[in-house]
């Protein structure tokens, strides 16, 4: 600790904390427009400078350490003079454009210019000439950027795309694409909540809403299982019929990140608000009549309780594909690990100098996943190995090592880590003695393709590394012999420094799989939930009995951080709700979060009611939201471990099941913004010439019994002769392995 004073009051620096950082934690102010927690200073605007006693000039408070017994002076005549010119430089350059920019009322240039009290200009300036960039989602406008660096280093820092680049010339600087004409990004949208002002835009946003005339509801995201924070930037439509749209979504930008999904898709609510009560009549006859109750996990915790409420009282199949596998993995995992959850979360990842992911195309996958990847790479310098059968552009700026696994190998690879990684000298128990003594390397390395001098390397990294993360991805949960993937995984977790993160593959995979008793698989008369049965509740609008959407419940999700965040209502829904079926069943609660504390009553839960959750980041970017679930000791069990089954081989057409960025889902797919996307597959010359079929050919082909027509296209970055296949537009079985062999058929024009 450092001790120093700051305006006569003594305060302590930790080692590495600036005195830009002691001032915040310590709620004393120091005005900045170009500061960003979450990224390394740019040091561009100065108006964070500060005096130290017995020195001449003034210091950036914002890139410097404090050393032992100075006294920083945060404001005098001159900080605010200097202040002041600062504030009427960047005004003379900025247009007076407040009447008609997206960004009045919440700009930060507004803000401090009153702040500072600048009521005159000194200076003057020749008017530019510059045009508005248009780069699809998102506009650019030179002549209201004020060259903060804010958009550079989170594109660079946090988000990895590393996009935008600062062009210099004087007066004529400006942000542009990085080595290329357009903008070439995964449209996260991240650019656009950092800066301060209106020069980066949602361009469908763009001149259709004064802030302040919007309100802001938090909630969660509700496209993948990070449970992302987010606002819903909401505005009245009608008073009369209660209608409300949704125009934007913002996000606390200092402390948290939003992908594209989260941004740009968040029109996905039900339009169907109507109570049709003969409808509703016929769902609760369908519900009386069904054996088996099918459901997908883009639903809340509270609804998922009242559907495992009703199969104890209606003795029905309840069944959930994808949460049952992951549930089966976890299970498996306690089993070995006596643990009821894994150990690891994003600030884990964040905080990591090696990272192993395995068994995920994890840019896509779950984008808060890659951007904490990121940020270890910057911060640090962490080592990423990344093991999977294709390469993926996106990773490319943070992946150390590339290792290529042959697909369907994953038991073997995991079982080769656990292998490199354990130290079998401190292992006591004889099943797991006996498991890595007793395997064949050589054989399993040949059969996945993964060298052994490749494992060797590993492991002398692993010798220098403080803290470790290993990412389980959703190829494995689908694998065949997930289980017993999932008992090394828990060994690797017990025996070494790695935390284990288990990515969930749906928004409340992980929600599910811990409050409902699943049942395989569906048998007789079925009544489906997000999932086309016999009987649908849809809110997708396209089923039976309409349901209101997660951006229309109040409830709450479980992440991938194993986290319980709250849902708020954005726009209203008009129709019935699940609860509403369960009271005509002879369950009873007024209102669906009434369950919410009942949750406490199940594996890791806590018994708060829904009213008394939290749901906002803290001044020091503290998540305050909801809770984090207990990772419960669960008794001792004993465990079996099977021998590696000889590793099958993909020969012949080979399609991954996976989504383009931006898509996750029906739900996402809904949205205005993003839903002219082809569903594509997409693969390689090799795949092309290996299938006989040309750039733009329209191709079928099945899968499990599912029947996919797609246009394929030619993708030069792709090697090998696995293709990616999109499945965002259908109901997407999760729990499949996503690799299969497939006959690719060319379609009828």
């Amino acid at each position: 600790m450092t001790n120093f004073k700051i305006d006569g009051i003594d305060v302590q620096a930790k080692e590495d904390e600036t005195i830009l950082n002691v001032a915040r934690r310590l709620s004393m102010y120091i005005p900045t427009m170009c500061y960003l927690e979450k990224t390394t200073p740019s040091a561009s605007c100065r108006l964070c400078v500060v005096e130290v006693k017995g020195l001449d000039g003034a210091i950036l408070s914002c890139q410097t350490k404090p050393t032992e017994g100075i006294e920083v002076v945060l404001n005098s005549d001159n900080l605010q003079n200097n202040r002041e010119n600062i504030m009427r430089l960047y005004d003379v350059n900025h247009p007076l454009e407040c009447g008609v920019c997206d960004k009045s009322g919440a700009c930060d240039l507004q803000n401090k210019t009153l702040e500072l009290n600048v009521d005159k200009q000194l200076f003057s300036a020749k008017d530019q000439s510059r045009k508005i960039e248009q780069w699809g989602l998102i506009n650019y406008d030179h002549n209201l950027c004020i060259m903060c660096e804010k958009c550079t280093h989170t594109c660079n820092e946090i988000i990895g795309d590393d996009a935008l680049d600062l062009r210099f010339g004087g007066y004529n600087s400006s942000i542009v694409p990085k080595n290329a004409d357009y903008l070439d990004c995964t449209f996260c949208g991240e650019c656009i909540a950092v800066c301060p002002v209106g020069a980066l835009i949602s361009s469908d946003f763009q001149y259709t809403s004064n802030a302040w005339e919007l309100q802001k509801i938090p909630s969660t995201c509700a496209h993948c299982s990070a449970g992302c924070a987010l606002e819903y930037e909401v505005k009245q439509t009608s008073s009369i019929e209660n209608k409300a749209d949704i125009y934007r979504v913002g996000n606390n930008y200092e402390y948290n990140t939003l992908c594209g999904a989260g941004r740009f898709a968040y029109d996905f609510d039900n339009k169907n608000t109507t109570k049709d009560l003969d409808e509703f009549s016929n769902a609760i006859d369908s519900f009386k009549k069904a054996d088996t109750i099918e459901f997908d996990s883009i639903i809340s915790n509270e609804e998922a309780y009242i559907l495992q409420a009703l199969k104890e009282k209606l003795g029905v199949k309840l069944v959930n594909k994808d949460a049952y596998a992951y549930q089966s993995f976890l299970r498996a995992y306690q089993s070995a690990s006596g643990k009821l959850l894994y150990s690891g979360d994003l600030e884990n990842i964040k905080n990591s100098d090696q990272v192993i992911v395995i068994g995920s195309r994890i840019a896509t996958d779950n984008p808060a996943v890659r951007y904490h990847l990121t940020m270890a790479v910057k911060r640090n310098k962490a080592n990423i190995i990344y093991f999977h059968p294709i390469e993926d552009k996106l990773m490319q700026n943070v992946v150390s090592d590339f290792i290529k696994y042959e697909a369907g190998s994953e038991e073997g690879v995991v079982a080769l880590l656990a292998k490199v990684l354990i130290d079998e000298n401190i292992v006591t128990n004889k099943t797991v003695k006996d498991f890595l003594s007793n395997l064949d390397e050589g054989n399993l390395s040949a059969q996945s393709n993964v060298g052994e001098e490749e494992l060797a390397l590993l492991a002398k990294k692993q010798l220098r590394a403080k803290v470790s993360t290993l990412i389980i991805g959703q190829d494995i949960l689908g694998h065949r012999n997930a289980n017993n993937i999932a008992k090394l995984v828990a060994l690797i977790e017990k025996y070494t420094i790695y935390n284990v993160v288990i990515v969930p593959s749906k928004t409340n995979t992980l929600g599910v799989s811990l409050i409902c008793d699943l049942d395989e698989k569906a048998k007789g008369y079925t009544v489906g939930y997000n999932i086309k049965a016999d009987y649908t509740l849809s809110a997708l609008g396209d089923g039976d009995l309409d349901m209101p959407a997660l951006n229309q419940q109040e409830g709450t999700l479980t992440s991938l951080d194993k986290r319980v965040t709250p849902l708020n209502v954005a726009v209203p829904f008009g129709g019935f709700t699940l609860n509403d079926i369960a009271n005509a069943l002879g369950l009873y609660a007024k209102n669906t979060i009434n369950y919410t504390v009942n949750l406490g009553e199940i594996n890791g839960f806590k018994a708060i009611s829904f009213d008394d959750l939290e749901n906002f980041y803290s001044d020091l970017g503290e998540d305050i939201r909801g809770y984090v679930l207990n990772n419960i000791t669960l008794d001792e069990t004993s465990f079996e471990l099977e021998d590696v089954e000889e590793l099958p081989s993909f020969d012949g057409s080979v399609v991954y099941a996976c989504e383009p960025v931006l898509e996750f889902n029906q739900f996402t797919h809904k949205s205005h913004q993003l839903k002219n996307q082809d569903v594509l597959l997409v693969g390689s010359a090799q795949f092309a010439l290996a299938s006989k079929i040309n750039d733009g050919d329209k191709v079928k082909f099945e899968i499990d019994g599912t029947e996919y027509e797609r246009i394929f296209k030619l993708d030069s970055e792709l090697k090998g002769t696995i293709a990616l296949n999109h499945t965002f537009d259908k109901e997407n079985d999760a729990s499949l392995y996503r690799f299969s062999q497939v006959k690719i058929n060319k379609s009828e024009v």
